[in-house]
């Protein structure tokens, strides 16, 4: 219908549009609306082209047709003094037309001069208010979560980091959504290299749709066949400033309430943002909890099916009589009765994730319980096995970042195959993958396991455990910023002495 649908092997179909072509295939559509006006003082004749979805009426008819209907008004230049709007572009090309439109302008033509036009700013903003975060919520701490408009974001940003240096640059990215992309750095702070290549990565990417910045971070992702996210997503404005502060870049799409921000590492997705805004040791204490739960989340099952198919004398005697009486009435071998109570886990979590909120929280809870509880009393599962698998399923959710949620969910069903396969020697083996896999990994070009590989024994203060704000007067090493000083540790020592 629209010029987007034309031939592809042409590259010149779009440029050889004329303004008499585009007007007629704009008419085809309902919301398409063209008025026609003369002055009457001046004898002026004009003509306002807009859609009638994407304008606010109220800026129209207030500011705009007074202006044009008023006795001043003779030409294009009158325009900018007499229409009280800041964003008013004149032009001669053609190729804007469709552009503008579709972005919320009202284009204005005069009878005696066709192939001028005049763009005037009356895009209606729709949507949500500033709310409370969802996925990243946090009891202390600033309430304010992104939304769905990049200029309410770039708001939210601008109001933390009140600094020239912060620098947005924009990108449309998709061949047919034209998505306003915007590329977020501390000029003068952060590595060139990190903003080339994030840059670069964004003007190459070749798709006709980007609807959300899950698309984006698809696209331009070191390992797109990686189920580890290489960039970390975030809805909060404190952690972009924070992370813009220390020196990464951040990338926002218009119509996401996510911003994506790297390059990051893997400890980083198991550090919430709440924890800087607990003491230390409270915050380092929370973040070794989540380390371990991953792992246990990940291992329990597994270490089960092993234990009870290979390695029997690994068992304690008192705990092995246990696991008999759990046994002795269950048919099924424990591979199968790890994966029934795995894949019932994941189908109570689907459920209860689309079904609404009401709805899916009821079929998570009687869901669990009625289905956990009658698999026992059939003699499908062990007792045992299945306080393992409610165990495992509830470490997963300590992580802080949903995507990495859903890598640990994955992680835990080819290490159960291979300890059925060959027992810890397979958990070993699977182990070893793994970690071949991260230490191959990179975000952004740079290591995904940084500072644990390659050892950065500064970086370390701000990983697996959280070291004081005045122990961390350097930003990390691996991004080689341009700064790498954020404050004389000495005067924020001295500072702390007062105080004490």
């Amino acid at each position: 219908m629209f010029s987007f649908f034309k031939n592809k092997n042409s590259s010149k179909t779009k440029k050889k549009q004329t303004y008499e072509s585009i007007k007629s295939e704009m008419e085809k559509s309902a919301d398409y609306k063209m008025a026609f006006y003369q002055n009457p003082f001046t004898g002026v004749k004009f003509s306002l082209h807009f859609i009638t979805t994407l304008i606010d009426g109220k800026i129209l008819q207030e500011d705009v047709l007074p202006s044009l209907l008023s006795k001043d008004f003779n030409d294009f230049e009158d325009l900018k003094t007499l229409v009280p709007i800041v964003d008013i572009q004149i032009s001669t090309d053609e190729s804007m037309i469709e552009q503008k439109l579709f972005n919320g302008y009202s284009m204005l033509t005069m009878d005696a001069s066709n192939r001028k036009f005049a763009f005037i700013a009356t895009k209606n903003e729709m949507g949500r208010k500033v709310s409370q975060p969802e996925v990243e919520f946090s009891v202390v701490g600033p309430k304010e979560a992104f939304v769905e408009s990049l200029s309410d974001n770039l708001n939210l940003l601008r109001k933390r980091i009140p600094i020239k240096e912060l620098t947005v640059e924009e990108f449309n990215v998709g061949s047919i959504t034209h998505t306003r992309v915007a590329l977020l750095y501390l000029d003068g702070l952060t590595d060139e290299a990190n903003v080339n290549t994030m840059r670069q990565r964004l003007q190459d990417i070749n798709f006709d749709q980007v609807m959300d910045s899950s698309f984006v971070e698809q696209l331009i992702a070191d390992n797109s066949i990686s189920p580890f996210p290489q960039l970390l997503d975030s809805e909060r404005p404190d952690r972009v400033a924070s992370v813009l502060i220390e020196g990464k870049v951040a990338v926002m799409v218009d119509g996401s309430p996510h911003a994506l921000i790297g390059p990051t590492t893997l400890v980083e997705f198991f550090s919430a943002y709440e924890d800087y805004f607990l003491n230390f040791i409270v915050a380092s204490f929370f973040r070794l909890v989540r380390v371990f739960a991953v792992a246990f989340s990940i291992l329990i099952t597994p270490i089960y099916v092993a234990a009870l198919t290979y390695h029997y004398e690994l068992i304690p005697k008192d705990l092995m009589a246990t696991l008999v009486t759990s046994r002795q009435e269950i048919p099924l071998p424990p591979i199968l009765e790890a994966l029934f109570l795995e894949l019932t886990i994941e189908l109570l979590r689907e459920a209860g994730a689309r079904l609404p909120t009401k709805v899916g929280q009821t079929i998570g809870i009687v869901g669990g319980i009625v289905i956990g509880t009658a698999s026992v009393e059939a003699g499908l599962t062990s007792n045992v096995l299945l306080i393992l698998v409610a165990l495992a399923a509830l470490a997963s959710f300590t992580t802080p970042v949903y995507r990495m949620g859903n890598t640990i969910r994955i992680l835990r069903f080819p290490f159960l195959l291979l300890a059925q396969l060959w027992g810890l020697l397979g958990i070993v083996f699977c182990f070893c993958l793994l970690m071949g896999h991260l230490l191959r990994l990179t975000s952004l070009g740079r290591p995904f396991l940084s500072p644990l590989y390659p050892p950065r024994m500064k970086d370390l203060k701000d990983a697996l455990i959280r070291f004081p704000f005045y122990k961390q007067a350097a930003r990390p090493q691996y991004l080689r910023t341009n700064k790498n000083v954020r404050f004389s540790s000495q005067e924020g020592k001295k500072k702390l002495d007062i105080d004490e």
